[in-house]
């Protein structure tokens, strides 16, 4: 019997590794792909056989003009995005949870509809409106758009952190002589960092990978994934595999960053050096 335990055991944790690297090679091959063919010195079939290492693709994306510029776009609308949503979505968090009002139910209600419906569905919607009132499509109206359905999710992330905080922490720092706005920067602002980080990285990479609800209302300034998504129809151009590592090592780059705690010794060092400095008054 306890050979038979074993040997079911052993079977259940091997189908089990299985199971998981057939997961991660579905998640990270086709990004192992798109790396060694940026690097791929094969002209004429670069994703058919490997031609050697080579720098050609990089070099040639420097002088591939449309393409960094439909990327320009897209990180001019991204940070925009994530700097109007992240501020509405900030005031409108703590608004709906700090106060009541007539019609609060129905507000915290319709934030739920971006996140649910199908993008098709808000594209569509949202270039009917811009036909009736008349919003130029461009980059006004993509930075609309993408604020539209990225406040929602940086609602919900601070509204999270707020379920866990105090507000006695508020009270205590106005009965020590501070006003609302000192406490809301000094208390509250730090408090709800996280949060606020959080929905601004999301709706960074929303922003930046949106295609669907972009196609309906992009005018003359074209967008890195619209760009690619032009450009598969005749096959995808080796450029973009450049720029696509370029990007990925970019976000390798801030997730060790971020993980490794660099950022928390940064601040520490730092409030170490005001401490020494005031005491040195």
């Amino acid at each position: 019997m306890a050979i038979k335990r074993q040997t079911k055991h052993m079977l259940s944790r091997g189908t089990g590794i299985v199971f998981c690297a057939l997961i991660y090679a579905v998640l990270f091959l086709p990004i192992v792909i798109v790396v060694a063919n940026s690097f791929n010195g094969n002209t004429e079939k670069p994703y058919l056989s490997w031609g050697g290492f080579s720098l050609r693709w990089y070099v040639h994306l420097f002088q591939n003009g449309p393409l960094l510029a439909s990327f320009g776009n897209t990180m001019l609308l991204a940070i925009t995005t994530t700097v109007l949503a992240t501020s509405l979505g900030t005031l409108g968090a703590v608004g709906l949870y700090r106060y009541k009002f007539p019609g609060r139910n129905l507000i915290d209600s319709l934030l739920y509809i971006p996140v649910v419906i199908p993008e098709i569905v808000m594209g569509i919607s949202l270039l009917l409106v811009y036909v009736e009132v008349g919003v130029p499509r461009g980059m006004v109206g993509l930075i609309i758009a993408h604020v539209t359905f990225c406040v929602s999710f940086v609602i919900f992330n601070i509204r999270a952190r707020l379920d866990g905080y105090d507000p006695s922490l508020e009270e205590a720092s106005m009965d020590l002589g501070a006003n609302r706005l000192v406490t809301f920067f000094k208390v509250t602002l730090p408090m709800l960092a996280p949060g606020i980080a959080g929905g601004a990285l999301l709706s960074f990479t929303l922003s930046i990978d949106d295609v669907v609800v972009s196609y309906f209302v992009y005018g003359q300034d074209l967008t890195f994934p619209l760009k690619v998504m032009q450009s598969i129809k005749g096959g995808v151009v080796p450029d973009v595999n450049a720029l696509s590592t370029l990007i990925l090592l970019g976000t390798v780059a801030i997730v060790v960053i971020t993980q490794s705690g660099m950022i928390d010794k940064w601040r520490e060092r730092r409030a170490a050096a005001k401490l020494s400095q005031e005491r040195g008054r």
